[in-house]
């Protein structure tokens, strides 16, 4: 029984178990393929991705614009300045207008509701770049690493420490829901998870603010505590998330040696991570960023050139 496709891929929590496993499962038959041969088969030729773009990027920005070229197609970069996105042009005008042009488009915005908006008006594949509400495209990375790296995800335990209520942690917990990854958040008050989110992720969430938490963690998650967009915050934050910080010391309280080390980038070294850390044995940060490529590849075939999701 084949993998019902996708129209659009901006929250994981609208994919089917079986349609998130398809991406994986096509990213890592286009990461063998390119890892094999050097190359993929050309199977966007002659197709365009728009990327809009309201916050900065290095991960996101290089591995659409480089996933288009390896899969013989083109993508468009489209500043801040260029469209003034809500402010110059309404999001709707914008994806009405780039629908005539392009045969998808990824938005890495701000505002979540700006991608609403364009699935609602437009009539291309919408890819959620980032908003203020998830990353969709890092989660998918962050279990193809998992998978990767430990050769299963089920039954697996990645527990997140820091910010537990900013996009990343989101869409790590909707991803965790599909494919039986237990998670557990250790986190300050006040910034957990928020209900809506609970209650969407299809799995059960241990939440604590004792760092105890960590103890027989598989993977070890964290992210910036002041995350784009917060900025005002962050002496308010900087008073309370320092003891959350993943180094060695915290490191040591997992209690399994063979615990994986995970951060989305970019990191504010020397804050929730230490450079030990980053750069100890035990880190994947960086297969974990290269592994962008091969998940947004994923999204892209599939949407884009129709490939099918395997089963």
């Amino acid at each position: 029984m084949s993998v019902p496709s996708l129209s659009h891929y901006t929250d994981i929590d609208i994919l089917t178990s079986e349609q998130f496993w398809g991406l994986l499962k096509l990213a890592k038959q286009l990461k063998d393929e390119w890892t094999q041969t050097g190359r993929n088969e050309p199977i966007l030729a002659g197709k365009a991705l728009a990327m809009i773009f309201e916050k900065p990027s290095l991960r996101t920005r290089v591995s659409f614009e480089m996933g288009m070229q390896h899969l013989g197609g083109y993508g468009l970069y489209l500043s801040p300045a260029e469209i003034g996105l809500g402010t110059r042009e309404s999001p709707a005008d914008v994806i009405r207008v780039l629908s005539g042009y392009v045969d998808g488009v990824m938005a890495r915005v701000f505002a979540h509701r700006y991608i609403e908006e364009m699935v609602a008006w437009g009539s291309v594949p919408i890819i959620n770049g980032l908003s203020d509400y998830s990353h969709p495209c890092q989660a998918l990375a962050d279990v193809f690493t998992i998978w990767e790296q430990l050769g299963s995800v089920e039954d697996k335990t990645l527990v997140y420490v820091g910010d537990g209520a900013n996009n990343v942690a989101t869409s790590l917990l909707m991803a965790a829901g599909k494919v039986g990854l237990n998670v557990r958040v250790v986190a300050p008050r006040g910034y957990v998870p928020s209900p809506e989110v609970l209650a969407a992720s299809e799995v059960e969430v241990d939440i604590t603010d004792d760092l105890s938490g960590v103890r027989g963690a598989d993977v070890l998650y964290t992210d910036v505590w002041i995350s784009m967009g917060d900025e005002d915050e962050r002496q308010e934050r900087m008073a309370v998330f320092p003891p959350y910080q993943i180094n060695s010391q915290l490191a040591q309280r997992v209690e399994n040696e063979n615990v994986l080390v995970m951060h989305c980038l970019p990191a504010h070294r020397g804050e929730e991570i230490s450079d030990a850390v980053a750069d100890g044995e035990r880190s994947v940060l960086f297969p974990q960023a290269h592994n962008r490529l091969h998940a947004q590849k994923a999204i892209l075939a599939h949407l884009l050139g129709g490939v099918r999701l395997p089963s």
